[in-house]
């Protein structure tokens, strides 16, 4: 491709977002840094910038449709194009089924589920409008196939982020734009860490080929390959970034 690339990355305050953010704007792409945290998305964009890339924060409420909607425009506003929609903004969504949190439980499904499915339609749409042969790429996880207990919601959510990928890949491929879900396995990040009182730390860590948890640097490397022309025979497709977390049982 030409001309540079823009890249909206939801969830880049942090984690796996941050690291995609910076991963992208190395490579040359223009990246617009979406989160719900205002002073750690600047964060992420000043390290951007610092590094001699280009960037800006825009704040999203992904669990709100209007708020997607005004992400995707303000990054076409800002840079006059969008080539890849990467919905990754997510929340942990603990807690054993019996005693689930009704507003925690809708609140993972608003933020994990129906927020991915707002990107996918506002990028989708603006892709489309733009003639644009992009890609929207989606954080799934292996918890989207793999049960554990204690992750009720959550692995309803990535389920959803699975299942939305395949399908919008069928309905958007006569337009030229790709959709891929990555499924991370355990990664080192603050949901992950979150998990640490209750053990499930050290049996995520087990898992995990190597015996240590992934870093949110080798997930943004998968990210970007499959954002890129020659990956184009990608889509429709869960690409897994677990370290062969989905291998064991």
């Amino acid at each position: 491709m030409s001309e540079q690339r823009v890249a909206v990355i939801t969830g880049g305050a942090s984690g796996i977002g941050r690291q995609v953010s910076l991963k992208f704007a190395r490579k040359g792409d223009r990246v617009v840094v979406a989160d719900f945290n205002e002073t750690a998305g600047q964060e992420t964009v000043d390290m951007i910038k610092a590094e001699g890339g280009e960037a800006s924060f825009v704040q999203v409420d992904v669990s709100k449709q209007e708020s997607v909607e005004a992400l995707v425009d303000k990054a076409v506003e800002l840079y006059g194009r969008i080539d890849v929609m990467h919905n990754n903004a997510g929340i942990g969504g603990a807690g054993p089924v019996l005693e689930q949190n009704m507003d925690l439980y809708h609140r993972t499904m608003n933020v994990n589920q129906h927020g991915v499915a707002y990107g996918i339609i506002a990028a989708g749409r603006k892709m489309k409008e733009l003639g644009i042969k992009g890609v929207i790429i989606n954080t799934a996880s292996v918890f989207g196939f793999l049960a554990s207990p204690g992750t009720f919601a959550y692995h309803a959510t990535k389920g959803a982020v699975i299942m939305m990928s395949k399908s919008a890949a069928l309905e958007l491929a006569p337009y030229g734009i790709r959709v891929v879900a990555v499924a991370p396995g355990a990664v080192d990040t603050p949901i992950i860490q979150g998990y640490k009182d209750s053990g499930m730390l050290d049996s995520m860590r087990a898992k995990v080929m190597g015996g240590e948890l992934t870093q949110p640097e080798v997930v943004a490397d998968t990210v970007y390959l499959v954002s890129l022309d020659e990956a184009a025979a990608i889509t429709g497709s869960v690409v897994m970034a677990d370290q062969g977390y989905a291998s064991f049982k």
